[in-house]
């Protein structure tokens, strides 16, 4: 792997992003809108082994970004070429996530190497790179996504240690305030959200997101109200 100089700052330019090109991409469906960001944790030991891996021809996974827990950011795959992050996934009706999103990954351990919170540093460079990319997209908050959202059944990243509502108050995604209403049924709620309910572990990849506190994939009280607010957030 090439040394590359870090570029410590919240305050990232394209003159300072760090170029690190993987072969690992294609072409966007022609007139796909890109309307997604998919926000990812690598899951491997160390940030090395994270990056080699995006970069290796043989793995066929890359993503746009990945965001080291000093700060430093990589440019991985341009913006207007599908990179290979989000795998069988759905959202909103929507299956070949790929061609319509932005992928980031988080360097992180992950849930089974040693999970541990995302540093500050690493936070403000997610935050300078996210608010980019939704200026340059028309990426409505609702479709900014954990990789376990899109693909409950088999991921769980980035997880619950991510701060989700710091996102939020920043402008990229949502947070929900608990809704008053306790009639709603949870499954229709998330599916009218954007979940696939044809697949499994659909409460708890919600709570990861949005109720981390619990995560037990059990529809409770606290959870069906989450979600309610969510839906009156997107539809006042």
């Amino acid at each position: 792997m090439p040394t590359i100089k870090y570029a410590n700052s919240a305050a990232l330019t394209e003159n300072i992003m760090n170029e690190l090109p993987s072969p690992n991409f294609g072409e966007r469906v022609a007139n796909t809108p890109i309307d997604m960001l998919v926000l990812h944790y690598t899951g491997m030991i160390d940030g090395d082994t994270a990056l080699e891996r995006l970069c290796d021809p043989f793995s066929k996974v890359s993503a746009h970004y990945c965001i080291d827990e000093d700060g430093t950011v990589y440019r991985l795959v341009d913006e207007e070429r599908r990179a290979w992050h989000a795998g069988v996934s759905y959202w909103r009706g929507e299956t070949d996530i790929n061609s319509r999103s932005i992928g980031i990954e988080l360097i992180n351990p992950g849930h089974d190497h040693g999970y541990r919170p995302f540093p500050e540093k690493q936070m403000d460079s997610l935050i300078d790179v996210s608010q980019q990319i939704i200026n340059r997209h028309p990426i409505p908050p609702r479709n900014v996504v954990a990789h376990s959202d899109i693909a409950p059944a088999r991921k769980q990243d980035p997880g619950e240690l991510l701060d989700w509502q710091l996102l939020a108050k920043e402008g990229i995604g949502l947070w929900p305030n608990a809704s008053e209403s306790r009639d709603g049924d949870f499954t229709e709620m998330a599916r009218v959200y954007g979940y696939d309910m044809r697949t499994e572990k659909i409460t708890a990849a919600f709570q990861r997101h949005f109720r981390p506190e619990i995560i037990d994939n059990k529809v409770d009280e606290k959870s069906t109200c989450l979600m309610a607010g969510l839906l009156e957030i997107i539809n006042p």
